[in-house]
């Protein structure tokens, strides 16, 4: 079942201590006994670790499914973590010491690496059923991608005009975070788990190469909208005609994401029937109108069947 949990720390010393048993409780809660004592210890690292070299504000979140959970500590610094040195297996003391740098969340970890973002950076593991003897887990470290350059746009023919109608505003923002979630566990995946999961490379090629069909002025309709509360907005903007065949390709890449969301393949929560009507009528508007048709304004239910691509003139 995916799950979605986030904790605010306070800047104090009990903060290690309160992250440590809030993720020990979840771990109960979702019968993962067998992580326990990995997740405790790992996440009272790099809390530990965010309190001394980082700064406010400081959050603690698990991420994913009862089968992959994945812990994060956000903190609002946009340092990189310093990489783990090497430890002897046999220090003793090792397991009754906090603060000693990121070598124990190796050692705790089936995965970990770090995400550094416009305004801070998370560090996350994927906690293992037992320690390791080593700290030889390679971590990963992602910096925010800027935003994808849109390709030079056509000009007389080749683009299209298009009007998207009545977007409900909050439920496009709910379906934009969601799109943001899944794009980066794609991303980590390429990154951390290549080898298990070979196309999540490619498809993060994909979903940058759909962005880049979207101009700015979308992008700064909809924040206008969101930002003066509107719960509707139409918005207008120039298409090229050659993006119809990418939307319909990805119309269907994005059912086969929630599939594996809901496989728990991958640690995303799929998106609920709204978010996927919204986004079907969405890119299926954008096609129709591609191909000619006139606009058709949302709803609030599911679209028509998914256009092929022979409809994509």
């Amino acid at each position: 079942m995916p799950l979605s949990s986030e904790l605010t720390l306070a800047s104090s010393p009990r903060a290690a201590a309160d992250a440590r048993r809030w993720v020990g409780d979840i771990c109960q809660r979702l019968e993962r006994p067998d992580l326990v004592e990995c997740a405790e210890l790992g996440v009272s690292e790099l809390v530990a670790n965010a309190l001394l070299h980082a700064s406010a504000p400081y959050k603690v979140r698990v991420r994913g499914t009862a089968s992959h959970p994945r812990i994060e500590v956000v903190d609002g610094s946009t340092r990189p973590p310093e990489p783990p040195s090497r430890v002897e297996s046999d220090d003793l003391d090792l397991l009754l010491t906090f603060g000693r740098g990121l070598s124990m969340v190796a050692q705790c970890a089936l995965a970990w690496g770090a995400t550094i973002e416009s305004d801070g950076k998370i560090v996350w593991f994927e906690p293992a059923p037992e320690m390791s003897e080593s700290n030889s887990v390679e971590w990963v470290i992602d910096r925010l991608e800027p935003a994808p350059s849109p390709p030079e746009r056509p000009t007389g023919d080749a683009t299209v005009e298009v009007r998207l109608r009545g977007i409900d505003v909050p439920l496009y923002a709910s379906l934009a975070r969601q799109y943001s979630e899944l794009r980066r566990e794609l991303r980590l995946l390429s990154l951390s788990h290549q080898s298990d999961y070979p196309l999540a490379g490619d498809l993060t090629a994909m979903f940058a190469n759909f962005e880049r069909q979207f101009p700015e002025a979308f992008d700064e309709q909809i924040r206008e909208a969101e930002a003066r509360g509107l719960p509707r907005v139409d918005v207008t903007f120039p298409m090229a005609r050659e993006a119809g065949p990418i939307l319909v390709t990805m119309t269907e890449m994005f059912d086969v994401a929630d599939a594996f969301c809901r496989a728990e393949r991958l640690l995303s929560i799929a998106r609920t029937p709204r978010q996927r009507a919204l986004h079907g009528w969405l890119l299926g508007e954008l096609v129709h109108q591609l191909d000619g048709a006139a606009s058709r304004p949302w709803s609030g239910s599911a679209p028509p069947a998914t256009p092929s691509t022979s409809q994509v003139g």
